[in-house]
């Protein structure tokens, strides 16, 4: 009777193994019309590691990804608490409507999913999945993600050659080619420095002057900007 029971305990505790540790197939869509995302970083980690946490202030990993989308700082956060991660699925930028797909694997006790990108063009803009719990049961489930703001640079809406490093102000690149110049700056200061939703790229119709270097009919967006499906096998 007593080895019974402990062929049954054993039994029980390797199906509760077996559930933490799971195939995940993902898909994120770019669902704007003309802003693209930087290379993504996606983790699967424990309740107590996050990327990012709205109301906080962002970390120097968060912000250099926001401001410049480098994800080195964050893979190596990630890493060295043994998160399970995938980096670049899309081989570059994503760009509008398009999806990229690819697997990840959560090892047992990683129970949560977090994804960011920075978004271009903006100052320190990014798409971002915070801390979402693993469904335990196989099934496909379907996330629509809002754009962020890292709260660590004035949305200027200047672009200026060599920004991108935290600390240098303006948008880095405007990938579709279609910013304006001569801008003299939306703003030069912010009042909320924590991690918050974006207000979205104001712009503006004038190409070689105005307020801004974006234009308001193109590079403007409206919550979600990303869908990501992920298939629990």
């Amino acid at each position: 009777m007593k080895l019974k029971s402990l062929f049954a305990v054993a039994t029980l505790a390797a199906g509760s193994s077996a559930v933490q540790a799971q195939d995940l197939n993902i898909t994120v869509t770019n669902l704007t019309q003309a802003i693209y995302f930087t290379p993504l970083i996606t983790a699967a980690h424990t309740a107590d590691n996050q990327m990012f946490s709205s109301g906080s202030a962002a970390s120097t990993e968060l912000q250099a990804m926001a401001e410049g989308g480098d994800i080195s700082g964050l893979s190596t956060l990630l890493s060295g608490v043994n998160a399970d991660i995938n980096e670049n699925p899309a081989g570059g930028l994503l760009a509008p409507a398009m999806s990229t797909s690819f697997m990840l694997t959560n090892s047992e006790n990683n129970d949560y999913l977090s994804l960011t990108a920075m978004i271009l063009p903006s100052n320190d803009g990014f798409v971002g999945l915070d801390s979402w719990m693993i469904p335990e049961e196989a099934g496909t489930y379907t996330i629509y993600l809002n754009a962020y703001d890292a709260g660590t640079e004035a949305n200027n809406e200047l672009v200026v050659e060599g920004s991108g490093a935290p600390g240098v102000a303006g948008i880095p690149a405007a990938p579709g080619g279609d910013a304006g110049t001569g801008g003299t700056g939306v703003t030069d200061t912010e009042g909320n420095t924590m991690v918050h939703i974006h207000r979205g790229n104001l712009g503006d119709d004038n190409p070689t002057g105005g307020s801004s270097d974006l234009t308001n009919n193109v590079h403007r967006w409206l919550n979600p900007v990303a869908k990501v499906t992920v298939v629990v096998m």
